[in-house]
């Protein structure tokens, strides 16, 4: 017998959950003022993308890249300033929103990671001292 490994997708529950997942976490968006300015005033299309593009990275289907191509990540914010703290609190609304939604593990730990790891990658502004001469 073939072991069969699920897809997080598959896992959390598929589309439903990844829906729920955005709505919490733009819920979040929403209401941090410091956060909330850096998104457009309609945050529908964002959500849609972020759906779209969550369910195809944790193995769904790949609607996103058919509709919007290669995720490019770094490239769509590059024009938002994103310094360790707007990641730092970006993070923290999606890792709630991931223990709010009931994700269970295996699939809270990947998920978890992965949102880690990409945050990290989206800081586009350097926000350490400069050393004084």
């Amino acid at each position: 017998m073939q072991n069969h490994e699920q897809t997080i997708y598959a896992q959390v529950g598929g589309a439903a959950t990844f829906k729920r997942l955005v709505a919490v976490f733009y819920a979040k968006i929403e209401a941090d003022t410091e956060l909330r300015p850096m998104f457009p005033d309609d945050l529908e299309p964002g959500k849609r993308w972020q759906e779209l593009f969550l369910a195809q990275f944790f193995g769904g289907p790949n609607q996103y890249q058919v509709e919007r191509g290669h995720p490019r990540l770094r490239m769509r914010h590059m024009p938002f300033p994103i310094d360790q703290a707007a990641r730092n609190r970006w993070l923290q609304h999606m890792l709630d929103a991931v223990d709010e939604v009931g994700i269970e593990e295996p699939a809270r730990t990947m998920m978890r990671s992965y949102f880690e790891r990409a945050s990290l990658h989206m800081i586009n502004v350097d926000t350490t001292p400069e050393e004084i001469t």
